[in-house]
């Protein structure tokens, strides 16, 4: 919503807008772009009546600026009709989406597309430091890359939001089962991705990990050419050879495609970020741009805010950033640390904080998900008492199986308490990985900031 705001407002559309509890990057990327937030909700931020209204789908019915947009008859739609509609119509769509990866693959391939000359617009879940901005306008005929993402749209539009976005080339990086809230198993998700697929034009592009067989499955669904990516020797294009690279420090491999074996270098660590390039190495080729200035433009590519961010400047201690919440993340990124630092102690701190991470859904794999680390605290359930205790996300089993596999785990009921014990058992060489898909009471920064002063 906050891209989509900044999109309009460089149109030079006037643009107001209410929330709660907003939170770094998106807040300030709002206050940079001088758009005020109203807050709390109230009838009388839609007075006078705008001509549009927007209706995020984190609203529902209730909220007192639904009612008075519905009672007012005010012209409202959904944050994904209009940026179909207003930004997407008129251009190719490159649609990026998966459970994991979408916001990296899609930054990087906008980052990737712009410095090979493309005229490219875009729209990401977070602030590419590349850019400094979550989106970007293009005159149509040009590109526009869109985080594809499965959540659904609005309170009155329960289909997924990639449903909208016109794509004429897919990326489908995993299918994993996620968002409890609105689906009630993976086959309702893979059916999402495949309603989506029936849109993509014949002369249109669907390039799916290789690796991840669900993914497989729904790719079939179209009606376009597949391409596949990955590790298997099967693939369209095979990657490997895998190392960590001492520069930046980043990773390197081969991958083979269209009949050619190429070394690339990437400055993200992880496995998980080699395939995220793969797949955007893929799209560039199949586009036509050049290998050398692909390769040039990986090398400039800087992260998106809150994937894997380094926020410390000292030489003693790292402190990291991450947004991961699914278990599958959690493991990849912290496996990412442990390959890149292998000698280094890591602490993870996490905060359950969606709607699926707050509940049982993955009790089974989220001991197994910080397996890499050496210390691990649990943070309060976010909204615990608002879950059914049957529901609930058994922090105490997970911290018992994590101190059997010899991994020092507690929780802790306080944000203050993590801040002050990590800053007691931090030691030099130490890493730190602090991970939500909130704000988590902005303690990583709290963390970073006496971490440098120390």
């Amino acid at each position: 919503m906050a891209s989509l705001a900044v999109l309009l407002k460089n149109r030079g559309h006037k643009i107001t807008g209410s929330d709660q509890n907003v939170y770094p990057p998106m807040s300030d990327f709002l206050r940079d772009n001088g758009i005020e937030i109203n807050s709390p909700y109230q009838k009388e931020n839609l007075i006078p009546h705008p001509d549009h209204v927007v209706l995020g789908n984190a609203l529902s019915r209730g909220n007192a600026e639904v009612e008075y947009a519905l009672e007012a008859h005010l012209y409202y739609c959904s944050m994904a009709e209009l940026l179909k509609n207003e930004f997407i119509r008129g251009n190719t769509s490159i649609v990026i989406c998966g459970t994991h990866g979408k916001t990296t693959i899609t930054s990087l391939a906008a980052h990737l597309f712009h410095q090979c000359g493309k005229p490219t617009g875009f729209m990401v879940g977070g602030i590419p430091e590349n850019f400094g901005t979550s989106s970007m306008d293009v005159e149509k005929g040009g590109y526009f890359i869109v985080e594809g993402d499965e959540y659904d749209t609005s309170l009155f539009d329960k289909r997924s939001k990639f449903f909208h976005y016109l794509p004429d080339r897919v990326i489908i990086n995993n299918i994993e089962f996620d968002h409890a809230d609105i689906f009630s198993d993976l086959s309702e998700i893979k059916k999402s991705f495949s309603l989506m697929l029936r849109q993509v034009p014949a002369n249109g592009l669907i390039i799916v990990n290789g690796d991840d067989e669900h993914a497989l499955e729904v790719a079939q669904s179209g009606y376009s050419t597949v391409v596949t990516f990955g590790f298997k020797r099967d693939c369209d294009a095979v990657i490997d050879k895998l190392k960590v690279t001492e520069e930046n420090p980043g990773m390197s491999f081969e991958l083979s495609f269209q009949g050619t074996t190429q070394q690339w270098k990437i400055p993200l660590l992880g496995r998980f970020n080699v395939k995220n390039a793969a797949a955007v190495i893929v799209l560039a080729l199949t586009e036509g741009l050049a290998v050398d200035r692909v390769q040039q433009a990986l090398y400039g590519y800087k992260n998106v805010k809150r994937r894997l961010q380094l926020l410390t400047n000292n030489s003693q201690i790292k402190v990291f950033d991450d947004f991961a919440h699914h278990p599958t993340a959690i493991k990849e990124t912290i496996k990412a640390v442990r390959q890149t630092w292998p000698d280094s102690r890591i602490h993870a701190i996490f905060e359950a904080r969606s709607n699926t991470s707050v509940r049982n859904f993955h009790q089974q794999s989220m001991s197994d998900a910080f397996g890499s680390a050496n210390l691990v605290t649990f943070a309060k359930i976010h909204r615990e008492s608002s879950i059914a205790p049957e529901e609930k996300l058994n922090l105490d089993q997970i911290v018992s199986e994590l101190k059997e596999r010899n991994i020092k785990a507690r929780q802790m009921p306080t944000q203050a308490d993590i801040v002050n014990f990590c800053m007691a058992e931090s030691k030099p060489g130490d890493i730190i990985i602090i991970m939500s898909n909130g704000g988590f009471g902005g303690i990583q920064y709290r963390i970073a900031e006496e971490m440098d002063k120390r």
